[in-house]
């Protein structure tokens, strides 16, 4: 036998149409003539539908139904008056996806127990565009629609139980917040150095977490009344407030101030701007702050808790990838996550001719994909095995944008083997891996939780993982313990009180250390 494995061939297609858009043994079944296929063109207000038998003979005309429960209830009931009418023993309803406007005919329609599936509005338009070039109508469209589900690009949608949705919204909902607050960074620190020119600089990277920075902005007008209040007047002002400091990064204020550049001509006025952003940034932060600790709820849940066990992956993003990925179910395997995400290289082939090394395929779950790629930066900068990977690939005149690729495949092929598989993180190119408790609890005692809703993370998180791995999750938090029993940790010490609970739950209430190897020298 030969020592290289030999890859593995694509197997052949038994169909030619989407394995998720086929129905046709369902046709063979009742005959094609007693078989409907609803149409239905959504907008906004209103949808259009038609009703067709598998040939395209028109059955029901088009007609325009309003988003309303009694339009929708009448429209169902005119389609089963039909259906019992040209004698159809089965039927599907093929909606055009539409934004978010054609969920409300596909819940009416799927309560009412029909089997509902989803068009691209790029099929309806390749469908559309042979048969009426330079006409787009509703009816033309419906008339597509129904071309393109029987050929079979009408899609079964796989469906997200509320969990699942709320987790989605969730995490899209923070990264939309994410780029709210990085715009308003970059539009207070415009402001900013308006007013205060150069004054950002002080505090560098910390200028964003900084009470005093924002203490001293917000009660000093300028440069001039910084460098008239002196040092006792600054600390006098942040003592009065409560708020901490040091004394070397007043005079650094104060060598600043005394050789800032002139502010602009409208200073006051981009430093009430500036006041008003930083509030309005303060406020989205909390936000930002507040849906981690209730994605981090929604998230150990699932069986994603176990990516906290990858080195590099943090809670938001193990979070980010959940939401955007759905229940692991839905995957026969890694490819279906890198194929859904659009993480291969497009292919152009005629004849002899074959470009399969194109650009990314542009027609992909975007979402998903950007998550994947932010992953994939993490762990070339977090997680050391890829870190040298990077270093490799880098020596090798590899293009950054196949390292980053490439270790998306990587994450994406070892996360389906750890969640599918309910098992925590194991790789041969790294020694160890990061303890899933640990972690969450360090991410909760960051954000500030509640004990009661610590615990019940905690909690939620050892029903997800394997009962093998109790001893091993244990071992950092009877550190942990022994850290506060031993007064080695300074401030409250809640965390005290539930660390044994955790680890009666985890039953380990001894854990035994590893033998080094070593002889005994007694």
């Amino acid at each position: 036998m030969s020592a290289t494995r030999s890859r593995r061939r694509p197997r052949a297609r038994d169909v030619v149409q989407k394995p998720s858009g086929t129905f046709h043994p369902r046709v063979q079944k009742v005959g094609p003539e007693h078989f409907g296929i609803v149409s239905v063109d959504c907008a906004k207000a209103r949808s259009k539908w038609m009703l067709c038998d598998f040939f395209g003979n028109v059955l029901v005309a088009p007609i325009e139904v309003e988003h309303n429960r009694t339009a929708l209830d009448q429209a169902i009931a005119q389609l089963r008056q039909a259906s019992a009418l040209h004698q159809l023993h089965d039927l599907l309803v093929a909606i055009e996806r539409t934004g978010r406007y054609h969920r409300v005919v596909q819940r009416a329609f799927a309560a009412a127990g029909f089997e509902t599936r989803i068009v691209h509005p790029f099929a309806t338009k390749q469908f559309r565009q042979p048969a009426d070039p330079g006409n787009k109508t509703d009816d033309t469209d419906l008339a597509a629609i129904h071309r393109a589900a029987v050929s079979g690009f009408a899609l079964i949608e796989a469906t997200l139980d509320e969990t699942w949705k709320t987790l989605q919204l969730l995490i899209r909902h923070r990264r939309d917040l994410v780029v709210k607050t990085t715009i308003l960074s970059c539009q207070i620190r415009e402001h900013l150095d308006a007013a205060f020119p150069g004054f950002a600089a002080c505090f560098g990277k910390l200028l964003w977490d900084s009470a005093s920075a924002w203490h001293l902005v917000r009660h000093f007008a300028s440069a001039q009344e910084l460098l008239k209040a002196g040092a006792d007047g600054l600390s006098r002002s942040l003592r009065d407030a409560h708020i901490r400091y040091q004394q070397r990064t007043l005079v650094t204020v104060l060598d600043w101030a005394a050789q800032a550049a002139s502010a602009d001509l409208a200073a006051a006025q981009h430093h009430r701007i500036a006041l008003d952003l930083a509030d309005d940034r303060q406020r989205k932060t909390l936000e930002i702050q507040a849906l981690e600790r209730a994605i981090a709820a929604r998230l150990v849940a699932t069986p994603y808790v176990l990516l906290l066990s990858f080195p590099g992956v943090n809670v938001v993003s193990a979070a980010d990838f959940a939401g955007e990925m759905g229940p692991i179910a839905h995957y026969a395997n890694s490819r279906a996550i890198t194929g859904r995400a659009g993480l291969r290289p497009a292919r152009s082939q005629s004849d002899r001719v074959d470009h399969a090394d194109g650009p990314l395929v542009q027609r992909c779950n975007r979402k998903l994909r950007a998550v994947i790629m932010g992953i994939a930066d993490n762990l070339t900068k977090c997680n050391r095995h890829f870190n040298v990977l990077l270093h490799h690939w880098k020596a090798a005149g590899k293009d950054p944008r196949h390292t980053r690729v490439k270790v998306g495949q990587r994450f994406c092929r070892i996360a389906y083997q750890m969640v599918a598989g309910r098992q925590v993180f194991r790789h041969p190119g790294l020694q160890g891996r990061h303890y899933i408790l640990d972690k969450l609890s360090a991410f909760h005692r960051a954000h500030d939780t509640a004990i009661p809703a610590l615990l019940r993370d905690l909690e939620a998180a050892i029903d997800q993982l394997p009962r093998s791995e109790y001893q091993a999750e244990a071992r950092p938090l009877h550190e942990e313990l022994d850290k506060i029993k031993a007064g080695g940790r300074r401030g409250p010490q809640l965390l005290g009180d539930i660390l044994p609970i955790v680890l009666a739950r985890l039953g380990a209430d001894k854990v035994q250390s590893t033998e080094s190897g070593d002889k005994d020298p007694h």
